[in-house]
């Protein structure tokens, strides 16, 4: 026999069912009618019977179906097995399954028939008592089954409860996700910019010792002011990370449209040969296009200087409200014997698909800008350079 584990509430329940078993039994003694011709002895008899049913209801929550029967056959030769029968069949209704709950209604309430054909002949007492016991055994089963069914419709909702609960965290997770890729896009982009800025001039004085000392000083300030803007840049995105802030929380004033002027200007200090068209005049697109634009154009510049050096770069940003936003950026093929084929490898440009540092995930990056945003990115080799466009909405 399995060992049944009983929490406190469990015992309290068990030992309440069995005194109800033994109230329902005093209460009803008085009615219960009994044949003449059976004497102290036989009611004695069925008195200890019925407390040992009683008893047995301590054994419910093992085997219930076991113990539904065989009270079930006894209370039909005593009389004080009422009580215990009903707890029985309550307790397999409200636990066992389906099938198990049939077979011992089955059971129960197959002389029903028999007696409502007999019923005419039967005396008034018998009659009554054996009514009022086949309504109390379908009460206890139709109240077992809607315990079983409030049982399981609470465990539906708590399961539900839980798996919104579940839900709930795992978007709370990827919405922590996202807000790190952002963080991670940001970094890339901003830093990206000023290191490679950073890293033009110092090769320039590396390769150029002799240069004039206007020129020395010049590039030593555009490299101490590089370097100063790329420590702002990662304290601010550490801060960020730091207080579980994302990006658009940041106090540093993120980029716009407008600010591509500044942007193309810092890249021809660097001796960049770009060729700016556009923005277009007149309405300013929404905060996130404007923005992703810039970005796509600050990495597509980085780009050209890692991987096609003085190659000439064309930018041209067009469009408006209603037909969108159109961002192209498009570099020659880069000058020197090292030059590579049109056919994406090293050496082409704003793509950076080439070998140098990266590897491509600036594109990948733009690509999910765009996307994010609501447009699309493309990038291919083109005409011996390579060529990044994009398009963003612009609602009117």
């Amino acid at each position: 026999m399995p060992r049944i584990q009983r929490t406190g509430r469990d015992w309290a329940a068990d030992l309440g069912l069995v005194l109800f078993a033994a109230c329902f039994a005093a209460v009803s003694s008085p009615y219960v009618p009994v044949p003449e011709d059976l004497g102290q002895g036989w009611r004695t008899a069925d008195q200890v019977a019925g407390a040992l049913g009683c008893a047995a209801l301590l054994l419910r929550r093992r085997r219930p179906v076991l113990l539904a029967v065989a009270l079930i056959l006894a209370g039909s030769q005593t009389h004080y097995m009422t009580g215990p029968a009903m707890v029985a069949v309550f307790t397999v209704a409200a636990t066992r399954p389906w099938r198990a709950t049939a077979w011992v209604a089955a059971l129960v309430l197959a002389p029903l028939p028999v007696f409502l054909w007999q019923l005419p002949d039967l005396p008034e007492d018998r009659a009554g008592s054996a009514l009022t016991y086949f309504a109390l055994i379908a009460g206890a089963i139709g109240w077992g089954l809607f315990r079983r069914s409030r049982g399981q419709l609470i465990a539906s909702l708590r399961a539900r409860a839980e798996l919104a609960e579940a839900d709930a965290e795992s978007r709370a997770e990827g919405a922590r996700m996202e807000a790190r890729e952002e963080i991670a896009r940001e970094m890339h982009d901003v830093l990206g910019h000023r290191l490679t800025l950073l890293s033009i001039h110092a090769g320039a004085l590396e390769f150029n010792p002799g240069a004039p000392r206007e020129e020395i000083e010049r590039a030593a300030g555009v490299m101490r002011e590089s370097a100063h803007l790329a420590l702002r840049d990662l304290r601010e995105v550490i801060g960020v990370l730091r207080s579980g802030a994302g990006p658009e929380e940041a106090e540093r004033p993120q980029p716009e449209l407008a600010d591509l002027d500044r942007l193309v200007a810092e890249a021809r200090a660097t001796g960049g040969r770009i060729e700016l068209t556009g923005p277009p005049a007149g309405a300013a697109p929404p905060v996130l296009v404007g923005r992703t634009a810039y970005r796509i154009v600050q990495e597509a510049l980085t780009n050209v200087r890692r991987h096609a050096p003085g190659a000439a770069v064309a930018v041209c940003v067009a469009g408006g409200p209603g037909d969108g936003l159109t961002v192209e950026v498009r570099n020659a093929r880069p000058p020197g014997p090292d030059a590579a084929p049109a056919d994406g490898g090293p050496g082409t440009g704003a793509g950076g698909t080439g070998a140098g540092p990266g590897g491509g995930q600036g594109l990948i990056g733009l690509a999910e800008r765009a996307r994010l945003a609501g447009g699309e990115l493309t990038a291919l080799p083109a005409d011996g350079g390579f060529r990044v466009q994009a398009w963003l909405p612009w609602q009117r």
